[in-house]
């Protein structure tokens, strides 16, 4: 499980662009792995479907989650990267959220800043907690690791609840608070994730389309300052 997580924080440090196609349950992850993908995405949509027949507003639970993350882990050679939704509760229950899907082999997860119950983020009407506890969760994540190579993605909803600045906002603040990649999911407004690049400053950040099952994951190039707000919601 290690190689795997040190090979894809290798092709993140790239700071190319990677298309990851997501997978609900073992012959699909097979299948994207088969197609030549560098990796593996497990969509908690997807997942939420399969499993269970409901769509993702919360019904799958941590156990859940992760024994879906395990099988799709046991058959590939690839990396996996795991939808976490939201850590499934505050930052004690994200500190066990970490440690259960690293048991499970995943080589990345992704933690969002929804309120609880979360919605899927190709839905609308997102409502996201303040930054700071979205960054305690954050914090709590890095620290909870035992493998330095496993990828904790800071994912914000804020595009649709807030708006495009709070989501460079909370990016940047995921960031200085050791998470790996800073992740949004853009609305279709096509020239937000160039916006993303120019403004970020952290050294990674994930773009998730609304328009398509796979994650354009983009590096940022600027380096440029600025007065941060205050912190939205």
């Amino acid at each position: 499980m290690t190689a795997r997580r040190a090979a894809l924080r290798a092709l993140v440090a790239k700071k190319q662009g990677l298309v990851v196609p997501g997978a609900y349950d073992g012959i699909s992850a097979r299948l994207v792995q088969d197609a030549g993908f560098p990796a593996v995405y497990m969509t908690g949509y997807g997942t939420a479907a399969s499993r269970l027949g409901l769509p993702d507003l919360g019904f799958a639970g941590l156990g859940e989650m992760a024994d879906h993350a395990r099988n799709l882990a046991a058959v590939l050679d690839v990396p996996l990267i795991a939808d976490a939704d939201t850590g499934y509760g505050n930052a004690l229950n994200v500190r066990r959220t970490v440690q259960t899907y690293e048991a499970a082999g995943v080589a990345a997860l992704h933690i969002e800043d929804q309120i609880t119950p979360k919605r899927c983020g190709h839905l609308s009407g997102h409502q996201i907690v303040p930054r700071g506890e979205f960054v305690g969760k954050i914090r709590a994540a890095v620290e909870a690791r035992t493998d330095p190579d496993l990828l904790i993605i800071a994912r914000t909803d804020a595009i649709s609840a807030v708006g495009f600045e709070e989501a460079l906002w909370r990016g940047e603040a995921a960031a200085k608070a050791g998470a790996d990649v800073p992740s949004t999911r853009l609305s279709s407004t096509t020239t937000h994730p160039a916006a993303a690049r120019r403004s970020c400053r952290s050294p990674g950040f994930a773009c998730s389309g609304s328009r398509s099952f796979c994650s354009r994951w983009t590096p940022c190039s600027s380096r440029s300052r600025r007065s941060a707000p205050s912190s939205a919601g």
